[in-house]
């Protein structure tokens, strides 16, 4: 069967219609596949983002979030001051005798036994009782009864008052005991005769006629 010529013509162009087709197809794809790497390189660059799969950075826990306020350091503490001391060579003063004190210390002190020639609360005698309760307010007193009778002033019986020394004469002449007077009447010692510190009276019939005397120690 014979071909005509216009057929074979209407034939070519057809093909060429379909070549010129599939051309602009395949440049419609590659210009689409350039934009699309153009956008994900400008998101990249804009934005910070990382294309996946590369794993984001994990927010160290020390660094504070944006927005978030930035710790305060806490402020170092402040050296401690050493206590004051009084200046070097100076004078050491002791404050006045507080008696009623120091009568509550004595009569804190009843009961002790009587010890011969004992000055500590483990045993008393006459004079290592006084000597001891003034030696707790800063007051030396010398250790025997004879030498205690020269320190401070002298009162009288109508003066005494607390934390007054009294001496009365016993085993000799001279003063040969001393106790402590509390206020009143009464005073507080350490008799060899009844084994403990203990109160008595000075108008006792005893202790009256045997007073001798007393002293005031500032």
């Amino acid at each position: 069967m014979a071909v005509s010529a216009s057929t074979l013509r209407y034939r070519r162009t057809g093909a060429d219609r379909r070549a010129v087709i599939g051309r602009l197809r395949q440049s419609t794809w590659l210009v689409l596949g350039a934009l699309a790497l153009a956008a994900s390189s400008v998101a990249c660059a804009s934005t910070g983002a990382v294309p996946k799969p590369f794993p984001m950075p994990a927010t160290t826990p020390h660094e504070p979030l944006e927005g978030s306020p930035a710790a305060t350091p806490e402020p170092a503490p402040a050296p401690a001051q050493p206590p004051s001391s009084p200046a070097a060579g100076g004078p050491t003063t002791r404050t006045s005798l507080d008696r009623y004190a120091l009568v509550g210390t004595a009569l804190s002190l009843r009961g002790t036994p009587y010890r011969n020639g004992g000055a500590d609360p483990g045993g008393f005698d006459c004079s290592g009782f006084t000597r001891y309760v003034f030696a707790q307010y800063g007051v030396s007193l010398p250790r025997a009864v004879q030498d205690q009778y020269r320190v401070g002033k002298s009162v009288t019986p109508d003066e005494l008052s607390p934390g007054d020394i009294v001496f009365f004469t016993t085993t000799e002449p001279g003063p040969s005991h001393v106790a402590i007077a509390i206020g009143g009447d009464e005073f507080v010692h350490a008799p060899s005769s009844t084994g403990v510190v203990r109160v008595e009276r000075l108008s006792s019939s005893y202790w009256s006629p045997r007073f001798l005397g007393a002293r005031r120690v500032n």
